[in-house]
């Protein structure tokens, strides 16, 4: 034990234990490598979860016109839309709807309405999205989503 308190203040300090600069920059580049690595993997899943999601709704939506032509007779006109899924058109003796169980005609994931035809150019009824950019055609996450697929 040192009685002299002033010669206590004299003594080298301990060096503070921590990161260097060089460490850091180690650590930030391979963070950086693998977010290179990994972002674009992630980002193009969610963009095929998109199409995946308006493939399942397509399907909802021509389910839910099947189930208006057995009550009806008849698919709904171009006038009703999908709309006559959901509310009564005036046209529809034995409507036993709504047909959707959300309450209402839902948006692609887009967030564009379907398109409706009756009669359809590739079977009774198309019902379709026009993907990311909303124009005819395209490839990926642009492709055209419909139930003739």
């Amino acid at each position: 034990m040192n009685p002299n308190p002033a010669s206590a203040m004299n003594t080298p300090h301990r060096r503070h234990a921590g990161f260097t600069l060089v460490e850091l920059l180690v650590v930030l580049a391979i963070l950086g490598l693998l977010a290179g690595l990994v972002g674009p993997r992630v980002l193009g899943q969610l963009g095929g979860a998109k199409s995946k999601t308006a493939a399942v709704q397509v399907k909802d939506l021509e389910h839910a016109a099947e189930l208006f032509k057995l009550d009806v007779g008849r698919f709904p006109t171009a006038a009703e839309g999908l709309e006559g899924l959901v509310s009564r058109p005036g046209s529809a003796p034995g409507w036993n709807g709504p047909y959707l169980k959300k309450g209402g005609v839902p948006q692609d994931p887009w967030g564009k309405p379907y398109f409706y035809e009756v009669p359809g150019k590739r079977g009774d009824i198309d019902i379709y999205s026009l993907g990311a950019d909303g124009t005819a055609g395209g490839d990926g996450e642009n492709a055209d989503v419909g139930n003739w697929q």
